[in-house]
């Protein structure tokens, strides 16, 4: 095992010189005089705007490593060199080629001694939606630092049955009416119901609260921080949370992605009354007790008095609308159930168990699977063995700690092959038989 490190060591190092090299090459051919005067740009006001917020939403400053990564040719524009000096300066910026070891997707990233802000390229057009998405991925990068560390690994995925659903909607229904609000009477009314759907539907699925507590803490608190400092006006902030709203109902499902619109509307709303009630969250608040006392909400203790409230108040928010909507597409999701459950139960598949496992996919398009994990359509993982790539499905554990895929269809010492995927082997590793599925396995 030493000697397999060492050599896998001296095997990276190796890689390293010779990539180092490329880099430069590559930067020197690739490399527009335009592109460095657009990023000079990008990073210069994002600066200068940040330096002007000075902290306060947080009580940390904002800005620091950023990398952004053009997805097709991984081309890399930093805002400040690595400590090993892959990126190389050009003009104001530094540039370089991300390795094909890391994925590259929205996220905070550590590198080559620095922790990253990385931003897949092209960023939005619109000034507002780039700051948005670049403040929102900003806050990931000093999330540890505030406390909110270890949180994105949970999905949520009871948000994919027909009555979690329901109620979601309902929620941001309610939502939605008090952002259009023109008085304040009527604005806390519909907090307060939007409030009554959401501590429902934790009553429905008691066991699912600390998953959504967990995605609310991570991309809600950073939606959150986006969106307040996009720099919009009031009306624009309103009309975008709508919008937001809106954009997320077609998508294929809630789950991981709700996050997005619950926690930056009520913070909007509670940031009227008190500007720093971000600052008193932690890792172990409750949001939805936290905002239903914020808004002194009371909850019936008697459930079908609850239930009785429910009842009165859904048809203002077109529950009739929401449930034919939904049942129809719960029916459809049975079909493509029974087709998982043939793809992964039935037919002969590759298993590979994570040890150092870094992943990326798209949140709005997975599907809970039984009680099995989540199929998602699109994803990349990297890991000690080497690469996945998946374009047509496979099934993340519930536990994040397997991924299993279709059989192989061709296998080699360096690469496996299968129906929408590829799988790129380290040395020392191999897929193995055994009896109708594989495994990948350490030689």
């Amino acid at each position: 095992m030493k000697n397999i490190k060492t050599l896998l060591a001296l095997f990276i190092t190796i890689f390293l010189l010779s990539y180092t090299s490329n880099t430069a090459q590559n930067n020197t051919v690739k490399i527009s005089k335009s592109q460095i005067t657009k990023y000079e740009h990008i990073f210069k006001d994002l600066k200068e705007y940040l330096s002007e917020e000075n902290g306060k939403l947080w009580n940390r400053q904002l800005y620091g490593p950023i990398l952004l990564v053009d997805k097709n040719s991984r081309t890399i524009f930093a805002n400040m060199p690595d400590d090993k000096g892959i990126l190389k300066k050009k003009g104001k910026i530094y540039v370089g080629i991300l390795p094909k070891e890391i994925n590259i997707s929205n996220t905070a990233h550590n590198w080559n001694g620095k922790r990253w802000t990385m931003v897949m390229l092209p960023l939005p057009k619109d000034y507002n939606e780039r700051l948005n998405l670049l403040t929102h991925e900003l806050f990931h990068r000093i999330q540890p630092e505030l406390g909110f560390k270890n949180l994105n690994n949970k999905a949520g995925n009871h948000l994919d049955d027909l009555n979690a659903r329901v109620f979601l909607k309902l929620e941001l229904e309610a939502l939605k009416k008090a952002l259009r609000s023109k008085n304040v009477t009527g604005r806390e009314k519909h907090i307060q119901n939007a409030l009554f759907f959401r501590n429902y539907r934790d009553e429905l699925y008691p066991g699912e609260k600390e998953e959504e507590n967990a995605l609310e803490m991570n991309e809600g608190l950073a939606e959150y921080t986006g969106s307040t400092l996009s720099d919009r006006t009031d009306i624009q902030l309103k009309e975008h949370y709508i919008e937001a709203i809106n954009r997320f109902y077609n998508n294929k499902t809630f789950v991981r992605s709700f996050a997005y619109v619950t926690i930056p509307v009520y913070g909007y709303f509670m940031k009227m009354k008190n500007q720093n009630w971000n600052k008193e969250i932690t890792v172990k608040t409750n949001l939805t007790d936290y905002i239903t006392k914020f808004f002194n909400v009371s909850i019936p203790i008697n459930p079908s008095e609850f239930k009785a409230i429910i009842n009165k108040i859904k048809n203002n928010y077109g529950f009739e609308k929401i449930k034919s909507f939904e049942t129809n597409r719960a029916n459809e999701r049975k079909k493509l159930i029974a087709k998982y459950e043939i793809e992964f139960l039935k037919n002969p598949t590759l298993t590979i168990y994570f040890e150092n496992m870094n992943i990326s996919f798209d949140p709005r398009n997975i599907m809970p699977f039984k009680d099995l994990g989540t199929v998602y359509p699109n994803i990349r993982i990297t890991d000690n063995w080497g690469i996945l790539t998946v374009k047509n499905g496979a099934l993340l554990s519930k536990n994040w700690d397997k991924v299993i895929i279709s059989k192989p269809i061709e296998i080699t010492n360096k690469t496996a092959k299968g129906d929408g995927w590829k799988l790129e082997l380290n040395n020392g590793w191999q897929v193995e038989q055994t009896g109708k599925n594989y495994i990948l396995k350490r030689k």
